[in-house]
């Protein structure tokens, strides 16, 4: 029995490595990338990037469907959103039918999430687009304990594909978000943190599966 915990838990650490790497890599190559690209095509660059700006944004506050879905909670505890989430990029906020939401319009720019922990709470629509690269959101409450904030921020920031920050506006201490899917855990020792990492992180719900989680918005 031992053997096989230990035997998970290295495999874990070897993927958490090798998406890293992998992260590492990508961000170096998107660096390369973007130099060549800017000193060939800027003028290009700027032109189409207003361009797409204009067509995928919207002037007005997006409401995001409230009553267009319901979540539904499996044996496991995990809440899952039945209904339509929009991927659309806006301009503006969302009108979100969830706190703290898990999908939907969102900015078309992300928060870095590679084990990125905040000190103030997100912006909601820069949030939910690192859900949609395949990132798990802890948040917590002033009523959560300090010993497990500081516990769950030591397990974020060595977790390529998380972040953390508080949010006073959800109904429970401590939640754990992914793309479409949602749970409370009890604090930082719940053994339902480490599943909901090892499903979510990455994991099949993930609509843009290796897209970066550098590069983006940071406090």
């Amino acid at each position: 029995m031992g053997s096989a915990k230990k035997s998970t838990a290295a495999a874990r650490k070897a993927r958490i490595e090798e998406m890293r790497r992998a992260e590492q890599a990508r961000e170096r190559r998107n660096r390369i990338l973007t130099i060549a690209a800017s000193v060939v095509v800027v003028a290009g660059l700027v032109v189409g990037g207003i361009v797409l700006v204009q067509s995928q944004s919207d002037d007005s506050t997006a409401a995001d469907g409230k009553g267009k879905g319901h979540f539904v909670t499996g044996s496991d505890g995990v809440k899952t959103w039945k209904g339509t989430l929009g991927r659309n990029h806006v301009a503006k906020a969302v009108d979100y039918p969830m706190e703290p939401p898990v999908g939907g319009d969102h900015n078309q720019a992300w928060m870095n999430c590679n084990g990125n922990v905040y000190a103030k709470a997100l912006n909601n629509v820069n949030a939910v687009h690192s859900l949609e690269h395949g990132a798990v959101w802890v948040t917590y409450t002033a009523k959560a304990k300090k010993s497990d904030v500081e516990a769950l921020a030591a397990k974020v920031k060595k977790t390529p594909y998380t972040l953390m920050s508080p949010d006073d506006k959800q109904k429970d201490p401590i939640m754990l978000s992914a793309w479409g899917h949602q749970r409370t855990v009890t604090g930082a020792s719940d053994p339902n943190v480490d599943k909901f990492f090892e499903k979510f992180v990455q994991g099949a719900q993930t609509p843009e599966p290796g897209a970066a989680c550098t590069s983006g918005l940071s406090q």
